[in-house]
């Protein structure tokens, strides 16, 4: 189960395996407001900023699960691309509390 906590990643910064690389600023700072050690096998939903096409903010959101990478000595994380979804396609999706 994802932690509820969204974390900041960077979805242009992957290695070699198509993992997002989770050593960006902005990473580093949800992590530690939400005060989060990263542990092999977590999971995490991890967010980047973007745009509708309107201009107002609709972020990329997409669950992941954290590994250490030994070999590079840095924080990665494994998703399923084609489930990155926007915040609002989420919102959509929620059942309705009536």
């Amino acid at each position: 189960m994802p932690n509820p906590a969204r974390i900041y990643a960077d979805f242009q910064r992957t290695d070699d395996d198509d993992r997002l690389v989770l050593d960006s600023r902005g990473t580093a700072d949800d992590l530690a407001e939400h005060e989060i050690e990263l542990v092999d096998g977590m999971s995490l939903t991890f967010y980047t900023d973007d745009l509708d096409d309107a201009g107002a903010r609709d972020d990329l959101v997409v669950d992941g699960t954290v590994s250490f990478d030994r070999e590079h000595q840095r924080w990665v994380a494994s998703i399923d691309w084609a489930e990155m979804r926007h915040e609002s396609e989420l919102c959509e999706r929620e059942p309705r509390q009536d």
